[in-house]
């Protein structure tokens, strides 16, 4: 019984190990995306500030 239990242990401690790494993984992602959408907000606004100050 205690093998049973043990490998139970183990297994569920892997399964915890490959949902951080999940979440990890969705958590860069989100980020990477987020650096995207600003970096092209900014290039935006500052297209739109230069074109005014040429006007």
């Amino acid at each position: 019984m205690t093998d049973s239990s043990e490998a139970n242990k183990e297994r569920n401690r892997q399964i915890a190990r490959n949902e951080e790494a999940k979440q990890i993984m969705g958590s860069i992602r989100v980020s990477t995306w987020a650096v995207a959408v600003a970096v092209v907000v900014g290039a935006i606004v500052f297209a739109l500030i230069w074109i005014a100050a040429r006007s």
